[in-house]
């Protein structure tokens, strides 16, 4: 996906990368209407404003947004354990 710039870093990936709506859409399997609806109304991965008009996730908070929702049955709610 993001190639790190950073050569101390050993992970594959830049988890400070800004991706765009269309590229973070992608990688959670969702659409950038679902990432627009969320942003509006609240609960989706949290995001940067870089302007008014262009909106960015980093790599990171979509993995923990993911990692949040994590449930091992249908019946599992989530916190604490």
């Amino acid at each position: 996906m993001v190639a790190s710039r950073n050569p101390n870093h050993d992970s594959k990936y830049d988890l400070d990368a800004l991706l765009t709506e269309q590229q973070a859409a992608a990688f959670i399997g969702f659409t950038p209407r679902a990432l627009q609806s969320w942003r509006c109304r609240g609960g989706g991965p949290v995001f940067v404003r870089v302007s008014a008009r262009a909106i960015r996730y980093r790599l990171r908070d979509l993995m923990s947004w993911v990692e949040e929702r994590l449930r091992s049955s249908t019946s599992d709610k989530g916190g604490a354990v």
